[in-house]
């Protein structure tokens, strides 16, 4: 199935079809990153620009290199040296840049649905890099990515996703992406993290680590965010850590074969032990590899591009 859709918004609107076609795509890309000469014309004469109102490292970087790599010109607006700080809406900025031509809008936004509400009025293609707790689908993409490489498939593997769930973007876009591709999800962290309103969207949920690991394929840890969070949703980070998390002691208590993951960035001593974060069944590394191609994918779908037969040899 072909690509159709201007945006990337979200995970929970698209078809298994439309995640495979992104997964395939990038499979082409990543081939591309390992050549020679890593550039492609694919969006010579496009601009691409990077509006990250909320801070951001791997995923803005990310995206920059993937647009470079594509051939496209590329803008870096920071808010905090931009006229929102001066009271301009978002939405006059938005087209502002649009007026100079943007082809493609990349934005990170602390409130969920700013990219939806962009995209209603913008002809500039919108992807959605994270806005508040509410989705992050090229993580979800990249993480789906990443296990199908290493395991092959992803449909009949055991996923659990470990640690503050309520106010995380990435475990929302991951529960749909891993559900919508036939894998078993299993939710796990503090009961002031974890509602059990998360098993209408078809995961199991438990408050018990060692049953939550114990058969997992893939163990996907997510920090704190503390950003978000109110102070009193669990005692100490001490605590935390005792209890949800991923320790040696735990981690031989899980298959052999399973495997690691983290969006980053990493909090070493809570959420993972230091040693783990860097051992041979952790992918953390591999993922930010192929966010690279996952986004290249992603920025040539939303502007025409056809799948990845259409991805220059």
């Amino acid at each position: 199935m072909a690509w159709a859709r201007k945006h990337l918004l979200d995970i929970q609107s698209l078809s298994a079809e439309e995640i495979l076609t992104v997964l395939d795509t990038a499979r082409a890309f990543k081939a591309v990153g390992e050549r020679a000469i890593k550039k492609v014309p694919a969006l010579r004469g496009k601009t691409v620009v990077n509006l990250f109102v909320e801070p951001s490292t791997r995923t803005r970087i990310s995206f920059e290199l993937a647009a470079q790599r594509l051939t496209a010109d590329v803008i870096n607006f920071s808010a905090e040296a931009s006229s929102l700080k001066k009271g301009e809406t978002l939405k006059d900025t938005a087209r502002n840049l649009e007026a100079l031509n943007a082809d493609i809008i990349v934005m990170r936004h602390s409130a969920s649905g700013a990219p939806h509400f962009l995209a209603r009025f913008l002809d500039a293609s919108m992807i959605n890099a994270g806005d508040g707790a509410h989705e992050h689908p090229t993580q979800a993409l990249l993480d789906a990515f990443t296990i199908r490489e290493k395991k092959g498939k992803i449909e009949g593997l055991n996923v659990t996703i470990l640690g503050d769930i309520l106010y995380s973007r990435v475990a929302r876009s991951n529960i749909w992406a891993m559900t919508k591709l036939g894998a078993r999800v299993t939710l796990c962290g503090p009961s002031t993290l974890l509602p059990r309103m998360f098993e209408q969207m078809g995961c199991r949920v438990t408050y018990n680590v060692d049953e939550a690991i114990a058969d997992a394929d893939i163990i996907n840890l997510l920090r704190i965010q503390h950003e978000r969070q109110r102070k009193t949703m669990f005692p100490s980070i001490g605590e935390y850590t005792g209890l949800f998390g991923l320790t040696q002691a735990r981690l031989a208590r899980t298959k052999p074969e399973a495997l690691i993951m983290h969006p980053g960035p990493i909090n070493r001593g809570v959420e993972i032990d230091s040693d783990i974060a860097d051992s041979k069944r952790s992918l953390i590394i591999d993922q930010v590899t192929n966010g690279l191609a996952v986004r290249m994918a992603v920025l040539f779908l939303v502007t025409g591009g056809q799948g990845p037969q259409g991805v220059a040899a």
